[in-house]
């Protein structure tokens, strides 16, 4: 097997590549219900500005799908990317009972990547994860093609690190 060297384009999941406004109402109730929002995320629709992103990055690119879903959501992420007809790639995801803000275990798993490839950009629409990714060099596109409405899981991505 060949080993891929081609640069790194990194995409993350949720109103990224996938709509999360539709179960974003899971999280603004107390206590948040975060197994029934993880668990609508089947149902996404796509985001036609990112996986466009997606598939003409792919041309150049190895894909790597950075979220931070826990690991418990791996088939169902997996399944929806097949659905989509999104380019194969490595899904990076976060422990279960890991509870650090995005921003703090997506800098950790970029400096991982960036060891020994080259990161050519990083999609996501957390300011904060993009802000960490800019201040170590790597390119950033902000998909802000999603970002009304995001509000709640921003702030949850945040402070309770869920996702």
């Amino acid at each position: 097997m060949t080993r891929d060297t081609r640069p790194l384009a990194v995409f993350d999941l949720d109103n990224t590549l996938s709509d999360a406004r539709g179960r974003q109402h899971f999280l603004e109730r107390r206590p948040r219900d975060w197994a029934r929002f993880f668990a609508a995320a089947r149902q996404d629709p796509p985001l036609a500005a990112g996986v466009e992103l997606c598939h003409r990055s792919a041309e150049e690119c190895e894909i790597v799908y950075l979220t931070g879903r826990p690991e418990r959501c791996r088939e169902d992420s997996l399944a929806w990317l097949a659905e989509h007809g999104l380019p194969e790639g490595r899904l990076l995801m976060r422990a279960d009972d890991d509870r650090r803000p995005a921003r703090t275990t997506k800098a950790a798993a970029l400096r991982r990547l960036a060891a020994d490839r080259e990161i050519r950009v990083l999609v996501d629409d957390d300011e904060l994860v993009c802000d960490a990714a800019e201040r170590t060099g790597i390119p950033v596109v902000r998909a802000r093609w999603a970002a009304t409405g995001a509000e709640t899981l921003h702030r949850a991505q945040e402070r309770e690190g869920r996702t």
